[in-house]
């Protein structure tokens, strides 16, 4: 049985903090989240596991996220001297960049596409780990691997995905997942 890990992880810093968008390795993981097909079923990894997190996803036979070959693989580099962008990926953003020429959100893809809406967002989450709360970051954090995964099997099913543009149209782009 082939195994796809959906993943997404949150920091415990802000760009501002590490001194920029290009130390995005110092800003530390605070939750990562991961859905195995294999495992049907979702894991949750805190800073102390990261290393069975970075296992779980060079096992994967593909890894499916929304931008972490920019940004969470880049952190996930504060830990680990593999190059995890060797790991066989699908970052559905990059995908969607190449073909529309700019970005898009996972909320305003899930919105046009499946109705949904997510729960909260990554500054929030940094906030939360100020102050403690870890199971909001990772609840926050799952409901982000959901969608994700929502988002891949209807494009993969439907080979196209629905977004709005910046005027509120609703646009289609054909995906090959």
């Amino acid at each position: 049985m082939r195994n796809v890990v959906y993943f997404d992880l949150e920091t415990q810093k802000s760009a501002d903090e590490v001194g920029g968008w290009d130390k995005i390795r110092d800003m530390r993981m605070s939750v990562g989240v991961t859905y195995s097909t294999a495992r049907a079923g979702y894991k949750i990894y805190g800073e102390d596991k990261v290393n069975d997190l970075i296992q779980e996803l060079t096992r994967a036979d593909l890894v499916i996220g929304f931008n972490q070959l920019r940004f969470d693989y880049e952190v996930l580099h504060g830990y680990t001297v593999l190059d995890l962008s060797q790991v066989p990926t699908l970052d559905m953003l990059v995908d969607l960049q190449g073909k529309l020429q700019h970005r898009l959100s996972l909320d305003s893809i899930a919105g046009a596409t499946l109705g949904l809406a997510k729960t909260s967002e990554g500054l929030q989450a940094i906030k939360w780990w100020k102050e403690g709360r870890v199971l909001e970051i990772a609840e926050y954090c799952c409901f982000d691997v959901k969608i994700t995964k929502l988002v891949h099997e209807f494009g993969a099913e439907n080979k196209q995905i629905f977004y709005k543009n910046r005027f509120g149209a609703l646009l289609s782009v054909g995906v090959s997942w």
